[in-house]
């Protein structure tokens, strides 16, 4: 098959590939569980775990990575450094949100938990559990999370929507931009789990209004475990009240960090209110240094290039016989492809599963189903290797 239009030119391709030294021996399409590091990402935290060794670190310096990644992080998604908290994960970017909130009994929260991630549900059957909120449950239909059916499930208590961008499973794209627009229209708060599309597809809050989005930095934005980010929108931010409290989510003015306690205190402004002690200094570096990578290529060229391979892979399994969920190929489509189940041949996805690993393809698999998921550096020749394995698997057993 020819190489898409679409695709990152084969010098820019060679020269990101150079970052991710492990592809020249392995397939890897597992982004969605967690990304390859880029070298020049190993070098930075080298550096910093280097100067902890060698003279306890630098505070300074330190705190001005976190900054940095932290204005990094707002210019990819199209946000003010303002509007960004540090966080440590996903879960804890929700749980920040939905116990920030001023529920009443009887408020309800929209989700569709049979797309989410459980860590998008838990929170909510708590709540639920604690304080009367009601859990207004939304069922997927073929696999999409459709925004038309959460809309229609608002009524005069609804108060929040908790979705994800792309789900993790099967790895469709949800219509944010319709549901923003009705959230806003009703005063909804949107709260945007992009874990799985962060870093690979474009995201521009200052276009779309959605309230609050969480994301970990172990994913597409190339970093490691144990550090994220949460997006709030300023003038939703000051409404919500944090359920913890420390220093860096008040505003002391020059003082230093060590200072104050008991003196009259104000929140710092935006969603810098949300911050809690001290960071994880090697997670921010890591994700401050991919970050510049991902600035450098853009979120657009990116998304480009892994939906070319995205319908590269599609096509070669349809061809091949192998279903996918969501096919043919659409706009609902980003990084993800994921082979459904067959219930006729139980064991065709563990005899499929294998024929890759044997082969060095690296994926996952989600409830049975296979998951392939790209990034920057996935080349149309990672994906004609995976349809080569599954044409050559399908002819043993058909």
């Amino acid at each position: 098959m020819p190489v898409l239009p679409d695709m990152l030119s084969d010098a820019d391709l060679r020269q990101i590939r150079q970052q991710f030294p492990s592809v020249k021996k392995l397939t890897y399409f597992d982004v969605a569980a967690r990304a390859l590091l880029p070298r020049d990402t190993r070098d930075a935290v080298d550096g910093y775990l280097d100067t902890l060794m060698e003279k306890g670190g630098d505070k300074a310096e330190m705190f001005s990575v976190v900054e940095s990644a932290r204005a990094r992080f707002a210019t990819l998604i199209g946000a003010e450094p303002d509007e960004i908290a540090i966080t440590k994960n996903v879960s804890e970017g929700i749980n920040i949100i939905a116990t920030a909130y001023p529920w009443k009994p009887g408020d309800k929260v929209i989700i569709c938990a049979d797309r989410e991630h459980p860590n998008n549900i838990y929170v909510w059957r708590h709540l639920a559990e604690r304080h009367g909120v009601e859990v207004t449950v939304v069922s997927s239909h073929d696999g999409f999370i459709r925004s038309d059916d959460m809309i229609a499930a608002f009524d005069a208590r609804s108060r929040m929507v908790s979705v994800s961008s792309v789900s993790f499973h099967p790895g469709l794209r949800t219509d944010i931009d319709a549901l923003a627009a009705a959230c806003a229209e009703r005063d909804i708060l949107l709260l945007v789990d992009a874990v799985q599309s962060a870093g690979v597809v474009h995201i521009d809050v200052s276009k779309t209004p959605l309230d609050a989005l969480v994301v970990s930095s172990q994913k597409g934005l190339l970093g490691l475990y144990g550090f994220g980010f949460l997006y709030c929108r300023k003038a939703r931010a000051e409404r919500l009240t944090p359920a913890y409290l420390a220093r860096f989510g008040v505003d002391l003015g020059d003082a230093h960090e060590a200072d104050g306690g008991m003196a009259p205190y104000k929140l710092m402004r935006g969603a810098r209110r949300f911050d809690l002690g001290n960071y994880n200094f090697a997670g921010a570096t890591a994700v401050n240094k991919s970050l510049e990578l991902l600035l450098a290529i853009g979120t657009p060229a990116i998304e480009k290039h892994v939906r070319a391979l995205t319908r590269r892979m599609i096509e070669g399994f349809s061809e091949s016989g192998i279903p996918v969920v969501g096919a043919p190929f659409g706009n609902q489509f980003t990084n993800i492809v994921t082979i459904a189940p067959r219930n006729d041949q139980p064991d065709f996805n563990v005899g499929l599963e294998k024929a890759l690993a044997d082969e060095n393809v690296k994926f996952s698999v989600r409830r049975g189903a296979l998951r392939f998921s790209s990034h920057l550096y996935n080349s149309a020749e990672d994906v004609d290797r995976v349809i080569d394995v599954a044409r050559r698997f399908m002819r043993l057993n058909s």
